[in-house]
């Protein structure tokens, strides 16, 4: 069993997760196969978001204000930013650090610390929105490990040899980066839609 002792100020859940549907007939379901996209060898989650009679400069001054209030979230760590806002292209690049708890219970708090990269392309009527660059520090208190994203989550190593299962231990990181990117894209489609 993991333990750790919180650090002062810093998120312990996942504000932003829901409860588990355990309703589903499989809840692992949509986290098999195919769930995590490879893109020249980078895991790579992306969609387009249409925002109809919205401008170029609209959408993009709009993600540009969600991209900072998502860096003062309180799972982010100060190194969170915006690292690019290029009002001419209408390209935004957001930097994040932030926990992702795996299980919070009385003596037992297992996380992980996050990075990763949201990169916004604006055009007239909608944005395309990439989440990349996902980078997973573990066990900061012991050994610190490091994995990314296409050594650990893909379908090669975040499920089973039939794919059938999540795996024993990349399982969860599969688990909790596919929720917090279906969070994020849900967040962004709501506040272009309005």
């Amino acid at each position: 069993m993991l333990m750790f002792l919180p650090m002062a100020g810093m998120a312990q859940d996942n504000s932003w997760e829901q409860p588990e549907n355990t309703t589903v007939a499989n809840p692992d379901a949509k986290y098999l196969a195919g769930a995590v996209p490879e893109v020249d060898g980078r895991v790579t989650f992306s969609t387009t978001i249409k925002a109809p009679g919205k401008s170029a400069r609209q959408i993009f001054d709009l993600l540009k204000s969600d991209f900072e209030r998502i860096t003062k979230e309180s799972n982010q760590f100060e190194q969170s930013r915006i690292t690019i806002a290029d009002d001419t292209k209408m390209q935004l690049v957001g930097t994040y650090q932030e926990w992702l708890v795996f299980k919070n219970k009385p003596l037992n708090l297992d996380r992980t610390r996050l990075l990763y990269h949201l990169i916004a392309d604006c055009r007239d009527g909608e944005a395309d929105i990439q989440m990349t660059r996902i980078v997973y520090i573990y066990d900061e208190e012991r050994d610190m490990t490091t994995y990314r994203a296409e050594e650990w989550i893909n379908d090669r190593y975040g499920l089973n040899k039939k794919q059938t299962k999540l795996a024993r231990v990349s399982g969860k990181f599969r688990r909790k980066t596919i929720d917090r990117k279906d969070y994020l894209f849900a967040r962004f489609t709501k506040l272009l839609e309005k």
